[in-house]
Parts: C-alpha cells; sequence; structure tokens
C-alpha cells in the first residue's frame, strides 16, 4: 500500500475536521426525512439527498444561513434500502428512552465545525495525536454522526464498542465528548502497542490486536485493508490541503 506521509512519530501538527461518503440518487427538499441503511452496515437519517458525480450526499440538518447543513458523501452503489420517515407522533417523543440513550437528548444537533475542531484538538493534544488523523478516523468510522450504529453493535462517532468503551471508562458512546475521548485513548494504546505504525494501529483499531497478531501485518480482509487506506488517504488530502493553503498565503 502506498502512503504518501511518514507515520514515524505521533508528533504531528494538529488541525481540521471532515465529513464522511454516501449514497443513492437524487432526492427533492422534502420535509419528511429519509432513513438510508448502507452496505457497511451503517443507518443513516438525512433530511435530503442530492447526486454528486458518482456519489450521494446525504444531509443530515438544514442551515438557515448556509441553505444546508453537514452531510456525508458515498458511493452511489453504498446504499442498501431508503426509507421514509414521517415526522414522527408526539407518543413518540413520551417513549422511556432505553438505558444507553437516557443521557442523550431527543433531539441531539449535529455537530457544528467548531465543536468538533474543538474536540478532536482536545483529545489530539491529550494523546499527543494529529487531530487530522483522529477526524480522518471519525470520516472513515462514522460520518460524523453522534448516534451512528454499526451492525456488530459499535456505537458513536469513534464506533466504540461496548466492552471497549466500558474498558476505556466511557458511560455513554453517544455522547460526543465521551466518545471521542475514548476512542482517541484506544488509539492511542493501539500506535504505542505498534510502536507508531499508524497502518497497524489503524487496521487493530478496525479488524482488533488479535487479527494484527495473527498475521503479523495488516490482516488480509478486504474490509480491514480498505479501511486503513481510506483513512490514510483522507489524512493524506488533509495535509495536502494545508500544503496548499500555506503555499498560497505565502505567495500573497
Amino acid at each position: 500500500m502506498r502512503v504518501q506521509m511518514q507515520f514515524s512519530s505521533k508528533r504531528w501538527m494538529r488541525r481540521g475536521w471532515a465529513a464522511l461518503a454516501v449514497v443513492a440518487a437524487v432526492c427533492p427538499v422534502a420535509r419528511a426525512a429519509e432513513h438510508v441503511v448502507l452496505k457497511n452496515g451503517f443507518e443513516v437519517d438525512c433530511v435530503r439527498r442530492e447526486a454528486v458525480g458518482d456519489r450521494v450526499r446525504l444531509y443530515l440538518a438544514q442551515n438557515s444561513a448556509a441553505g444546508e447543513g453537514n452531510y456525508l458523501e458515498v458511493a452511489s452503489d453504498a446504499v442498501v434500502r431508503v426509507e421514509t420517515i414521517p415526522d414522527p407522533p408526539v407518543i413518540a417523543a413520551m417513549a422511556p428512552a432505553s438505558a444507553v440513550m437516557t443521557s442523550v437528548p431527543a433531539t441531539l444537533p449535529v455537530l457544528t465545525r467548531e465543536e468538533m475542531h474543538t474536540m478532536l484538538s482536545h483529545a489530539g493534544s491529550a494523546h499527543n495525536i494529529d487531530e487530522d488523523l483522529l477526524a480522518s478516523l471519525v470520516r472513515a468510522e462514522s460520518g460524523g454522526q453522534v448516534r451512528a450504529v454499526s451492525r456488530t453493535g459499535a456505537r458513536g462517532l469513534m464506533q466504540l464498542m461496548p466492552k471497549t468503551a466500558t474498558e476505556l471508562g466511557v458511560t455513554d458512546s453517544f455522547r460526543p465528548d465521551e466518545n471521542i475521548a475514548g476512542g482517541s485513548a484506544y488509539l492511542d494504546q493501539l500506535l504505542t502497542r505498534y510502536h507508531d505504525n499508524v497502518a497497524l494501529a489503524l487496521a487493530a483499531y478496525n479488524a482488533g490486536p488479535a487479527a494484527v497478531d495473527k498475521y503479523h501485518g495488516i490482516p488480509p480482509y478486504h474490509e480491514t485493508r480498505a479501511y486503513v487506506a481510506r483513512v490514510i488517504r483522507e489524512f493524506n488530502r488533509r495535509k495536502q490541503m494545508v500544503r496548499a493553503s500555506v503555499q498560497v498565503a505565502q505567495s500573497r
């Protein structure tokens, strides 16, 4: 796997935030939301969809100032099913929440760019991990969806499994600050375990340390190899944007 940057140390510069990729055809703006099920097991609620080339953007919330909100973006063939979500009946709002959701507001807003940046920056500083690497991992894991739940039960922005979350002291994986703190701590453990080899740490984050140790490297799993490449590619993209911005500023 070709990597365009060096992963010799965790002491990288920190900056940035991002979204993920998502699904299907054009969907005009409508009052009813849609529930989208992806091939990777993620389930996303969006207020509208929009085709962009061979990809589709899923808008997660409307922004009255900008005309659009945060969105996820994936390949058009990544969608398994799309369901229309009618306006929730009043009775739904009064239904008791499950134990794991009790501390999460019923209408949790999508994190703003600034909020995400602040949380990732804090976690990056606490664990000496590049904020852009954390942001790239969040994009690959959940696309910035605070309530994301995978088919295997992983939860939140950095997709923590319940057992792992408990071991990391995370009491509520749907709370962004706790999830990011826990996920960053776990990645820090993996980076230490694999001597700052980011590719191996990412593979272990996706497939588990046991699989990496068994194969003495990135496991021969298509999903894991694609995951590692995707996170590294996103990280490189962010660094290229930073370099381009610096060059533009220096040329003025």
